[in-house]
């Protein structure tokens, strides 16, 4: 069997940079670890709960996290951020706030910029929820792959794969579908690659959803 590596954690240091940059003592790290996470789906479910989209796409890219003693810096990278400052304004504040009471930051001060990514469909994670509400919808799963790879080709990237593995379309017995555009080089490290891998909860059960997509080789 082909052992599969996540190819995101392959190309640490040479294509791909660390999500979050903070330094702690070993004893110290796991709590660092968990902390973060907790500060990410924080921003997901509050994300969720206030964009009013029609695509069911929220559209975060990425949230990138950097911490100093007195500082949490938290960069979320939006595809669509016009989408919720237009239907919260104050929407930033706002997290802002939920977070420090969350975690009681009262010797570090918290810090929340959103930046817009350029091609929002060039990148695995909002192309991987378009699939996912189109998958709810019960659209096949064809037709939303082909959407999906027609979205991409504008935002003029070399290649893509997208995979979708449980029962699909209500099938009986689960199966692993996958469709490639382009060329994915997933064996070449200085090609740059953007994975993401995605869980969709569907009324027949849970589908995986993994998108690579090949950008530009260095």
């Amino acid at each position: 069997m082909g052992q599969k590596i996540n190819p995101l954690g392959f190309r640490l240091g040479t294509t791909q940079g660390h999500h979050s940059l903070w330094f702690s003592q070993p004893k110290n790290y796991s709590e660092g670890l968990q902390e973060d996470q907790k500060i990410r789906d924080c921003i997901k479910n509050y994300v969720q709960k206030n964009m009013r989209t029609s695509s069911g796409v929220e559209g975060i890219a990425r949230i990138e996290i950097q911490k100093r003693i007195d500082l949490i810096q938290v960069i979320i990278f939006m595809g669509f951020p016009k989408l919720l400052i237009e239907s919260r304004p104050r929407g930033i504040e706002e997290l802002q706030t939920t977070l420090q009471k969350e975690f009681n930051c009262v010797n570090r001060k918290l810090n929340i910029a959103v930046t817009r990514i350029a091609k929002p469909y060039g990148n695995p994670n909002i192309l991987a929820e378009f699939i996912a509400g189109q998958l709810k919808n019960r659209v096949s799963f064809r037709k939303a792959m082909k959407k999906a790879i027609e979205l991409t080709e504008q935002a003029d990237t070399k290649g893509i794969q997208i995979q979708i593995a449980g029962r699909i379309d209500g099938k009986e017995i689960a199966r692993v579908e996958w469709i490639r555009e382009g060329r994915v080089p997933l064996q070449t490290i200085r090609a740059k690659i953007d994975y993401c891998s995605y869980t969709v909860r569907t009324i027949y059960g849970v589908l995986g959803i993994k998108i690579w997509i090949f950008l530009d080789e260095e």
